[in-house]
């Protein structure tokens, strides 16, 4: 698990677009919601993606900018985006590097096969590159409007 007020770990990943995403690209202008997330389309991700999204407007009133991670491709990523209405940008991590930098992968039991999926996590990055919020294991219902009360405390 990575700990409070060390840098964040560098992130460069293709969007719903295609296009590269560079985490270090908001360092000085804005804070960031990394939010980490099982899968596209699921009910559980899509409340959690919808939320933030209805918030956008709020967390960019407070400087900060929303992303979502999951280990699906940016073809999925732009369905459940134009399916859903999802306003905030989302990045594909097919081979989990991001995951693993962010210790957000765990190996889970289902169907009698061991298999490693995204445990649901939130980071919150000040405009300095530093974690001040790390939140493992998070249930989707109202955890956007959370993160936004924490958010606004930042300095």
């Amino acid at each position: 698990m990575l700990n409070i007020g060390d840098p964040a770990p560098a992130v460069e990943l293709p969007g719903a677009e295609m296009e590269m995403v560079n985490l270090s690209s908001y360092l000085g202008a804005s804070s960031v919601v990394l939010y980490f997330y099982p899968k596209d389309d699921t009910p559980g991700c899509t409340l959690e993606a919808v939320e933030f999204s209805d918030l956008a407007d709020d967390f960019a009133a407070s400087g900060a900018v929303i992303i979502g991670v999951s280990m699906d491709d940016c073809l999925a990523h732009a369905a459940f985006r134009d399916k859903h209405g999802i306003g905030i940008e989302l990045l594909a991590d097919p081979e989990g590097e991001a995951c693993e930098r962010y210790g957000v992968l765990q190996e889970r039991e289902v169907e009698g096969h061991r298999r490693t999926a995204i445990q649901r996590s939130t980071f919150v990055i000040d405009r300095q590159g530093r974690l001040r919020h790390a939140l493992y294991g998070v249930s989707p219902r109202g955890h956007a409007a959370h993160v936004l009360n924490l958010v606004k405390e930042l300095d």
